[in-house]
């Protein structure tokens, strides 16, 4: 067993002790002599909801493209589920693995139905030629449905994408992804151009599912992140600064100081 596989928390459940969904450690990215993550290490439990905060240029979207396969990083350890090294693999890979990723700005095929959308997705991690001839079962249809009532859209099931309003989108994408049945889902600032009600419902939403999945939510607006009741990580520089309930991080001289006092 190495180093690293010693020093990974165990968390304590019911009946047994399990590994974190997701667990980074010393994980340093440069470009061009910036150091955009420095030494950055924390852990995500199973079925948790985690809400990343931090200034711009903290840190947040690269942690993200890290994850993710995207960015390889200069040195540290990713794990997912336990022993399997992100580090090592691609970004379709990692997508392939359980991990989804829903970008700032919604992308769904907007000359589509609602219904069409998350049935392309669920064909999605198919092959070119299966999906051609991809043809919708009962029991996908019925998770289509499922997925349609989480994300509040069972009515506008028939309608096009593109006549969606700004937060329906974001809704439908996060549909998308949760049609695959992620382990993980990596969220970014979902709120950013919601009405307030899009954005409560939102809230709701992610709430919701992060009872079957893991969830982390990078996000600006601190009464969303309030509203998430969640565990609550600052970056700055690369690095946690601090980590608690928002709360706490909220009465944190140093997160005052670099963040909220700005």
């Amino acid at each position: 067993m190495s180093e690293i596989q010693r020093a990974r928390p165990r968390v304590s459940g019911a009946d047994n002790k399990f590994e974190p969904i997701l667990y980074l450690d010393g994980i340093s990215v440069s470009f061009d002599g910036f150091k955009a993550l420095n030494e950055l290490s924390f852990y995500v439990e199973p079925g948790e909801l985690r809400a990343i905060i931090g200034p711009n240029g903290a840190g947040k979207t690269t942690m993200m493209d890290v994850i993710t396969g995207k960015t390889k990083p200069d040195s540290g350890d990713i794990f997912f589920r336990g022993d399997i090294d992100l580090t090592k693999m691609d970004e379709a890979a990692i997508a392939n693995l359980g991990i989804g990723r829903k970008f700032q700005k919604p992308t769904v095929f907007e000359n589509h139905t609602v219904f069409e959308n998350l049935e392309l997705a669920l064909a999605g991690d198919r092959t070119a030629r299966a999906s051609l001839f991809f043809r919708l079962g009962g029991e996908q249809s019925d998770r289509i449905d499922s997925v349609l009532k989480t994300i509040a859209l069972t009515a506008a099931r028939d309608d096009l994408a593109g006549s969606l309003s700004h937060g329906q989108k974001q809704w439908l994408e996060i549909g998308m992804l949760l049609i695959q049945n992620p382990d993980l889902l990596l969220v970014d600032e979902p709120a950013a151009g919601m009405t307030d009600a899009e954005t409560e419902q939102t809230a709701i939403l992610l709430k919701e599912i992060s009872a079957s999945h893991s969830l982390v939510v990078v996000e600006h607006d601190m009464e969303f992140v309030k509203a998430l009741e969640s565990k609550v990580t600052v970056l700055h520089e690369g690095s946690v600064l601090a980590e608690g309930s928002l709360e706490s991080v909220q009465q944190d001289q140093r997160v005052i100081e670099v963040y909220l006092g700005r």
